[in-house]
């Protein structure tokens, strides 16, 4: 029985916090400094996901030219600065990932 109020707490608490914005901000214009900074939110969040397996692909931080992670994560950096295409940025931090992996073996 607690496993399952545990699991109806958490979806409660979850579904609360995604609907009270969009319930209570509905309708209502948002200040130009709040909306700048909420169409950075995505691009923070994506690098905190990829940095620490970028720089502890261990579990220790790894900044060497033996870390291919963040060799193949630099490579895709550019790309997207250049092109700043998703797909072509995904694509090309894969494919350098997988061919800096066949050359060191």
């Amino acid at each position: 029985m607690r496993l399952w109020l545990a699991v109806l707490g958490m979806g409660a608490v979850t579904y609360v916090t995604r609907a009270a914005p969009l319930l209570f901000l509905h309708g209502r214009r948002l200040p130009p400094g709040l909306l700048r900074a909420l169409r950075l939110v995505p691009a923070a969040v994506l690098s905190a996901l990829i940095a620490p397996e970028l720089l502890q692909p261990g579990g220790a931080v790894e900044l060497g030219w033996g870390n291919l992670r963040l060799l193949a994560g630099i490579v895709a950096i550019v790309v997207a600065w250049r092109t700043r295409n998703v797909f072509v940025t995904t694509v090309s931090g894969l494919a350098s990932l997988w061919v800096l992996q066949a050359l060191v073996g």
